[in-house]
C-alpha cells in the first residue's frame, strides 16, 4: 500500500466518515445491519451514497459498499470509478473488495475493522493479492469508535429483543 493522499478538495476523511455514518444510521433505522458508506471523487463530490439494504430489497448484495458504488456508477455514467475513494463504516467484505477492485477504486478508508469477515486486514488482505491488476490503498480505523458503537448498540438491541 502506498501512502494515504490527502482528502478530496473541500473534505477531511473524518467528515467523509460523518457522511458514511449518516448513511449508517438510515440503515439502523430501517431495521439494517447499520453499515454506511459513500463515494468521493477527487473533485470533492460525493457521487454516491449507500447503506445496507440487504433486507429491504431482499438481494444478499445489497451492502452498503455495493449500493453507493452502483450509485456512483450510474451517476458518472461509467462502471469503472477510478480517481475515486470509498468511505465506510466497516471493513469491506471480500464481495465489497472484488466490486472495489474491479471498479478501480483509488483508495478506501473504513472505521471498524471486521474480525468476522473483514477482506482488507482482519481476515484477508484482498487488496494485497499478487495476481490483482489494481490494488487500492487502504486506511482503517477512522471514527473506529463511532462505527463500532452503531453496530454493538444495533446487535444489542436485537440480543434483548
Amino acid at each position: 500500500m502506498g501512502p494515504v493522499p490527502y482528502a478530496p478538495e473541500g473534505w477531511t476523511w473524518e467528515r467523509l466518515m460523518d457522511e458514511a455514518l449518516a448513511e449508517a444510521r438510515l440503515a439502523q433505522a430501517e431495521g439494517e445491519v447499520p453499515v454506511g458508506a459513500v463515494v468521493v471523487d477527487k473533485a470533492g463530490r460525493i457521487i454516491g451514497r449507500g447503506h445496507n439494504r440487504c433486507l429491504r430489497d431482499n438481494d444478499p448484495s445489497a451492502h452498503a459498499e455495493m449500493v453507493a458504488l452502483r450509485m456512483a456508477a450510474t451517476t458518472t455514467a461509467n462502471y469503472r470509478l477510478g480517481g475515486t475513494f470509498l468511505v465506510v463504516t466497516l471493513e469491506p467484505c471480500l464481495m465489497c473488495a472484488g466490486a472495489i477492485v474491479h471498479a478501480r477504486v483509488e483508495g478506501v478508508v473504513y472505521g471498524a475493522e471486521d474480525p468476522k469477515a473483514g477482506a482488507v486486514t482482519s481476515c484477508l488482505e484482498a487488496f494485497e493479492q499478487p495476481f490483482l491488476n489494481h490494488r487500492p490503498w487502504h486506511m482503517g480505523g477512522l471514527r473506529r469508535r463511532a462505527c463500532t458503537a452503531i453496530l454493538k448498540d444495533f446487535f444489542n438491541g436485537r440480543r434483548t429483543d
